[in-house]
């Protein structure tokens, strides 16, 4: 893995979609291999770590209870056909753990104000609340050439 991933030219386009769009499609599987794939309305930080709110009682948040490895893409679905640029991701996935949600949060609420979106209060995702925080951290992170290849971001 490169020591600084984000000083790259390969670093600088992924950062440049994960920037312009606001859904990434997350494919997860649950304890039998079935999969399932849906939109969240996501953050990154340092291109490694994909930051969510869901409710735990949601498909994808079971599958990610069941089998925490998942997959993620993230593209400009408008593009026409042969311009298409898409970042391309392989990560663990879970609940953000306690120790760690002043963090993830700090991350998805620039997320929010950036776009103007109200930001999450930390008793709006933990205690009896419906949602919780996610966050995926990356193994493996590609960019998609205009060969269509997948080059690997780090």
């Amino acid at each position: 893995m490169a020591t600084d991933a984000s000083s790259s030219p390969v670093a600088a386009s992924a950062r440049r979609i994960l920037d312009a769009n606001a859904y990434l499609t997350l494919a997860t599987a649950d304890a039998a291999g079935r999969p399932w794939a849906t939109p969240v309305w996501f953050a990154v930080r340092d291109l490694r770590e994909f930051v969510w709110v869901s409710r735990p009682t949601r498909r994808h948040s079971d599958n990610i209870a069941a089998r925490a490895e998942v997959a993620m893409t993230v593209f400009d679905s408008t593009t026409p056909v042969g311009d298409a640029t898409a970042v391309f991701a392989e990560a663990l996935a879970e609940p953000v753990p306690n120790d760690a949600l002043d963090e993830a949060l700090a991350v998805y609420n620039a997320r929010c104000a950036a776009t103007g979106l109200r930001p999450w209060a930390i008793g709006s995702v933990t205690g009896a609340a419906p949602h919780r925080l996610f966050h995926a951290i990356a193994s493996q992170v590609w960019v998609l050439d205009e060969r269509e290849d997948r080059v690997p971001v780090f």
